[in-house]
C-alpha cells in the first residue's frame, strides 16, 4: 500500500474549505469529485487499485452517520419513509453475490475485457476472477451506502443548503482547474496539474485532436473530463434558469466554453442530447407566447454565434478548416476508426456475454464495455438491470407531485442535481465502461428521495394540525 502525499494534502485543503463553508461531511465529499485523477492511496494488494480522494469523504461520511447515537431509530425512519432504499440495498446484495458468484459459476463459458497487468491494456479474455470484482464492487457499495448515509442526514434535518453550496464548489473548482489545463496547454507549459494526478490510470493528458490541444483539467482524459463538465454544466444551467443566479450564469457559460474545447466525442453527442430538453423547453414557450429573457439571451446569442460563423465562412473559407477537422475526427469519422472498432467490439462482445450467462450477468467488474447501459446489463444481468431502472426512474422523476410543497430553493437544487446526475449518466452511455452509475447518481438519489419523504411528513403533519373543516396551503422545506 502506498500513500499518496499530493491526495492528502488535496484531502486537507478540501476539509478545511468545507469546515469554513460550515458543512464539512456533505460539501467536502460533493467537492472531491472534482479531483477525478487524484488517489488517496494506491492498494498493491488489488491489482494497484487507487482509490480517488472522494473515497475517503465518503468513507468518512458513513462512518458519522453509524457514529449516531440514534442511528437504529434513524434508519428505521429511512427505510420506513423511503421506499427506493430497499431496491438500493436489495441490488447492493445482487452485486456482492454475483460478483463473487457468477465469474466462478460461468468461468471459461464467455469473453470478457479485463485490464492486462503486463500489457497495460484492455484485453479479451475467458471469464474468470479478477481483483476488480472486489475493488469495483466496493466502490458500488460505498456509494450505495453513501446514498443512505445522505438520506439520514437530509431526512433529520433541512441541509439542501450543504448541498447547494457543495455543488457550486465542485462546479467553480472543476471550471477553474479547466481553465488552468487549457491556458497552460496553450501557452505550451503542459499539464500543469499533472502533480495531483496521482491515481493509477493510463494518463493520456498531452493528446492534439485534430490540431486542438484536448483538455483534461484534473482528470487522466478528456473524455472524463468531458463527463464531469457535462454534470456541472447541466446543473448550473439549471439553477440559473430557476433562481437567475449570476454566478450560476457565468460558471454556465464557462463550462459549455470548456465542453466545447474538450474535443471530446463525449461532449459532443451528450451536449447534443442535452440541447434536446432545452430546444423543447423554449419551443413550448413560443408556443405558448411566453418567452422569459433568460431564453431570449440563449436565442440571441445562437443568432449571433450563427451569424458570426456565415460571416467568416463568406470572408474566408479556409478558416474554419480545423473545427471542420475537429467534428469529423471526434463525431462523423469516430465509428470509421481504430477506437470505435474497438468499442463497438467491446459493446458486441459484452450483449453475447450477457446471453452466454442466460441473462444472470458475468458479475460486477468482471468485464469492460464501451457504454453503461451495455455495461450494466453484461454484468448485473436482467435482475440487476431492473433494479436499477428502478433507481434511475426514481432520479428521473425527481420531486413530481410534492415540487409544489417545498419552497422554490429546495425546488431549483433538487432538480438542478437531479439534472446533473442524469447528463452524467447521458456522458456514460457514450463511453462509460463500469456498471457503476457514479457517486453523483447516488447523491441525486439521496436527494431527491428524502426531499420528497421530508415533503410527504410536513403534508401530513399539516393535515393533522388542520381541522377538518379548514383549508391551508403551506410550502413545506
Amino acid at each position: 500500500m502506498q500513500v499518496s502525499l499530493a491526495g492528502l494534502l488535496v484531502c486537507a485543503a478540501i476539509l478545511v474549505v468545507a469546515r469554513y463553508s460550515r458543512g464539512m461531511l456533505i460539501i467536502g465529499l460533493i467537492a472531491s469529485q472534482a479531483f477525478g485523477a487524484t488517489a488517496i492511496v494506491t492498494l498493491t494488494f488489488l491489482g494497484g487499485s487507487s482509490p480517488l480522494i472522494y473515497t475517503m469523504f465518503a468513507a468518512l461520511l458513513v462512518m458519522a452517520v453509524t457514529v449516531r447515537r440514534r442511528i437504529w431509530l434513524d434508519l428505521g425512519s429511512v427505510f420506513g419513509s423511503i421506499r427506493p432504499v430497499w431496491v438500493l440495498t436489495s441490488l447492493m446484495a445482487y452485486a456482492i453475490i454475483g460478483a463473487w458468484l457468477f465469474p466462478r459459476l460461468f468461468a471459461g463459458q464467455t469473453a470478457v475485457f479485463v485490464q492486462s497487468k503486463t500489457r497495460g491494456a484492455v484485453v479479451e479474455a475467458s471469464l474468470a476472477p479478477v481483483s476488480a470484482n472486489t475493488s469495483q464492487t466496493g466502490y458500488f457499495i460505498l456509494g450505495g451506502l453513501t446514498a443512505i448515509a445522505l438520506c439520514v442526514l437530509l431526512l433529520h434535518s433541512n441541509r439542501i443548503d450543504q448541498v447547494r453550496r457543495g455543488f457550486f464548489l465542485w462546479c467553480g473548482l472543476h471550471a477553474g482547474m479547466g481553465l488552468v489545463d487549457f491556458i497552460g496547454k496553450n501557452a505550451g507549459a503542459g499539464d500543469l496539474l499533472g502533480p495531483i494526478k496521482t491515481a493509477n490510470y493510463a494518463l493520456i493528458t498531452e493528446a492534439v485532436e485534430a490540431g486542438f490541444v484536448r483538455i483534461t483539467g484534473p482528470f487522466s482524459e478528456a473524455s472524463s473530463f468531458a463527463s464531469a463538465s457535462l454534470a456541472c454544466l447541466a446543473f448550473c444551467y439549471t439553477y440559473w434558469r430557476k433562481t437567475k443566479s449570476l454566478l450560476a450564469q457565468w460558471l454556465a457559460g464557462i463550462l459549455l466554453f470548456l465542453t466545447i474545447l474538450s474535443t471530446s466525442s463525449t461532449a459532443y453527442v451528450g451536449l447534443t442530447l442535452l440541447c434536446i430538453p432545452v430546444a423543447l423547453s423554449m419551443l413550448y414557450s413560443v408556443i405558448r407566447g411566453k418567452v422569459a429573457r433568460d431564453e431570449i439571451l440563449i436565442i440571441a446569442l445562437m443568432v449571433v454565434g450563427g451569424t458570426a460563423i456565415l460571416g467568416v465562412s463568406l470572408y474566408k473559407a479556409e478558416a474554419l478548416d480545423p473545427f471542420v477537422r475537429l467534428i469529423n475526427s471526434t463525431i462523423i469519422n469516430k465509428a470509421d476508426s481504430g477506437s470505435g472498432h474497438e468499442r463497438t467490439y467491446w459493446n458486441v462482445k459484452s450483449l453475447q456475454s450477457f446471453l452466454d450467462t442466460s441473462g444472470l450477468g458475468v458479475g460486477f467488474g468482471s468485464s469492460r464495455a464501451s457504454s453503461w447501459p451495455i455495461a450494466v446489463l453484461s454484468q448485473l444481468g436482467f435482475f440487476g438491470s431492473l433494479m436499477i431502472a428502478v433507481l434511475l426512474y426514481v432520479v428521473t422523476r425527481g420531486l413530481g407531485a410534492v415540487r409544489e410543497w417545498v419552497d422554490p430553493e429546495t425546488d431549483a437544487v433538487v432538480a438542478s442535481v437531479r439534472n446533473a446526475a442524469l447528463a452524467s449518466i447521458i456522458a456514460m452511455s457514450v463511453s462509460g465502461g463500469s456498471a457503476d452509475p457514479g457517486l453523483l447518481f447516488f447523491i441525486a438519489l439521496a436527494v431527491v428521495c428524502a426531499t420528497r419523504a421530508r415533503a410527504r411528513r410536513g403534508v401530513a403533519a399539516l393535515e393533522r394540525s388542520t381541522p377538518a373543516s379548514g383549508h391551508a396551503t403551506v410550502n413545506v422545506v
